[in-house]
């Protein structure tokens, strides 16, 4: 159904008529002339005729007059738009962005690549499929930072990830942290379920608090952790002191003790699979979020009264 947006400038259409009204006519103050009958008759005739040739005239620009006050009132459209689907779920990505993240030992479309290129390919892909969610990003590395607030618009959360950088949050890792800034940002969340998705390619080596003591938190406050144990090597089978492994024992533990699952990724297809078992765990199907658009239509009188004004210019300078 076609409205008006602003429909108090149709009082304008009779703006011209108020003028010419207003402006006093031409007064001819010369000496009077007697003619004969017969000539009075004529001249009586070629003014109606000059005065049906000026209402002609006068019949272009009062359309395009009217053209304008249209334009301006709005006209628009309201068109059924697809609603949003809504999850009901806050989802907080952390992300590991400590040092060993900038290790080259995956492969992505035949290409050696580091583990956050990898990282940042698949969950960006991850993050775009996650219409309905209100999802939200965590970094750390020595520190944590809250990188983007939980929101609906997952393409720019997708773009933070594409992003990110090494150092930005220090050289160690800090999974304390990393989780436990997730589940304060979720603290006063009214979401129906909150779930928290942590990857990490190294060993907890920094902060003061246990990780297994923050996943008991998350326990308590009704928040699922999925983790995932990136890198080719873990440090249960890694031979004493090698580096670049990742911790997956605390990881898997964390998973169990908040109710959540762990995956071990060891190449890109891994990663790749896990973003595809999370869609199937974390499922985003839900009720839609009620939405009005309107197209807007002025553009199509102000069109036509730009034509009539173009008509009207070239007419005049014959």
């Amino acid at each position: 159904m076609i409205d008006l947006a602003d429909p108090l400038f149709l009082l304008l259409l009779p703006l011209p008529v108020v003028v010419l009204w207003l402006i006093p006519g031409h007064v001819h103050r010369g000496a009077a002339l007697t003619v004969p009958d017969a000539v009075a008759r004529s001249l009586l005739g070629a003014g109606q005729q000059q005065m049906l040739k000026s209402g002609r005239r006068l019949l272009l620009p009062g359309l395009v007059w009217l053209l304008l006050v249209i334009a301006l009132a709005g006209p628009r459209l309201l068109e059924p738009v697809s609603a949003l689907r809504v999850s009901g779920r806050d989802l907080a990505i952390a992300i590991d962005l400590s040092g060993s993240m900038v290790r080259d030992d995956f492969h992505l479309d035949g290409q050696q690549v580091t583990r956050l290129e990898a990282v940042q390919k698949v969950g960006s892909d991850f993050v775009r499929r996650r219409a309905g969610d209100r999802v939200a990003l965590i970094v750390f590395g020595s520190e944590a930072y809250y990188a983007a607030p939980f929101s609906f618009d997952t393409e720019a959360i997708a773009r933070r990830i594409e992003e990110a950088s090494i150092g930005i949050s220090g050289r160690a890792t800090n999974i304390s942290d990393g989780l436990g800034l997730a589940l304060k940002r979720m603290e006063h969340s009214d979401a129906a379920t909150k779930v928290v998705i942590l990857l990490s390619d190294g060993i907890s080596n920094a902060g003061s608090t246990n990780p297994r003591a923050v996943a008991r938190l998350a326990a308590d406050m009704g928040v699922r952790v999925h983790t995932i144990a990136l890198g080719p090597k873990d440090l249960e089978t890694s031979d004493p002191g090698e580096r670049g492994v990742v911790d997956a024992a605390t990881l898997r533990a964390i998973s169990e003790l908040s109710g959540g699952t762990s995956f071990r990724v060891r190449t890109s297809e891994d990663l790749l699979d896990v973003t595809q078992a999370l869609d199937r765990l974390e499922a985003t199907t839900g009720d839609g979020l009620a939405a009005e658009v309107y197209r807007e239509l002025w553009i199509y009188p102000a069109l036509l009264a730009g034509l009539g004004c173009l008509w009207i210019g070239w007419r005049s300078t014959r």
